[in-house]
């Protein structure tokens, strides 16, 4: 009889329990899918905010010039008003500077500034975490007092250097200027990346029978493979938008990179045409693209490939 009298009894204490947790489970539920959906909206926003610009710039570029100075909107280029001539007046439009010119040369002193960057930054790097040696607290922090230095403090200094060695309009003395400003954060940021990769995968290697050399490309250079891709996107993304130092040393209209001779479509004397510049920040932008979506599989591809003994 006690048996069957203690049976129930439990039997209700435990339908209380779980129905009383029942609820908060399902409130927790709730509350984390109305937080997620509420990051997804802010996402959304984020995306929205962030690409419209862009989209604007080239619905605008594909538009005729009576639609881009009109009030009437236009969010598509439809078939009846879209148009390729304010690229053509863009690239062949003798009245302001050569396209063809300013784009070799924003592709010589971003390449010429990439390639010397990195390979004194990437040395600089495995120097200072490497090695112990006398003065490395000091160029370090020298590293850290360039950075905080802005640029604009130094262009008469820089412009009577590169003026004495008669190096103004030249992609040669673009490319020192544009190294010796990009060449500390280089320094800096492989600096933490080497110092990420443990020195033993290096010596389990020279165990295994690899010698330093061999150890370092086979182990840890890959490793290394996403910083370098990371630093010089970096690298890359400075020199091609560069305007200031290049407005200052490349004064004539042959020697222009793009930035700068995009600056030529407006003048005090005529009406902007802002199809046509529009339809030259598009040119610009290509190649960035092009750039970034060759190295970006890199960036995560050698995260682990020099891990793996063989």
């Amino acid at each position: 009889m006690s048996t069957v009298q203690t049976t129930p009894r439990t039997s209700v204490r435990h339908a209380s329990a779980t129905g009383g947790a029942a609820p908060r489970v399902s409130r927790e539920k709730q509350r984390k899918k109305a937080a997620n959906v509420g990051y997804a909206i802010l996402a959304i926003i984020v995306f929205v905010s962030s690409v419209f610009p862009v989209y604007w710039m080239i619905n605008t570029s594909f538009l005729p010039s009576s639609l881009v100075r009109g009030t009437d909107l236009k969010f598509f280029p439809t078939p009846d008003v879209f148009t390729l001539n304010n690229y053509v007046t863009a690239v062949t439009d003798d009245s302001r500077a050569p396209f063809g010119p300013a784009m070799g040369n924003s592709l010589t002193v971003t390449f010429f500034t990439l390639v010397i960057a990195m390979v004194l930054g990437f040395l600089a790097s495995l120097a200072v975490t490497r090695f112990r040696f006398k003065g490395r607290r000091t160029f370090i922090l020298a590293i850290l007092v360039v950075q905080m230095i802005p640029g604009e403090a130094m262009m008469i200094s820089i412009f009577r250097i590169i003026d004495n060695w008669q190096l103004l309009n030249t992609v040669v003395g673009l490319g020192i200027v544009y190294v010796s400003g990009v060449l500390p954060f280089t320094i800096w940021t492989l600096r933490g990346f080497v110092n990420g990769v443990p020195a033993d995968l290096e010596e389990a290697a020279m165990i295994d029978g690899c010698s330093r050399g061999k150890a370092f490309w086979k182990i840890t250079f890959p490793l290394l493979a996403p910083g370098l891709v990371a630093t010089g996107v970096f690298a890359f993304i400075q020199a091609w938008n560069e305007f200031v130092m290049a407005l200052i040393i490349m004064q004539r209209p042959e020697s222009m990179t793009l930035p700068v001779w995009l600056r030529t479509f407006q003048q005090a004397t005529q009406a902007t045409n802002w199809g046509a510049l529009m339809a030259g920040s598009v040119l610009i932008a290509i190649p960035a693209v092009v750039f970034f979506l060759i190295v970006q599989g890199r960036m995560t591809g050698g995260l682990v490939s020099g891990a793996v003994k063989g």
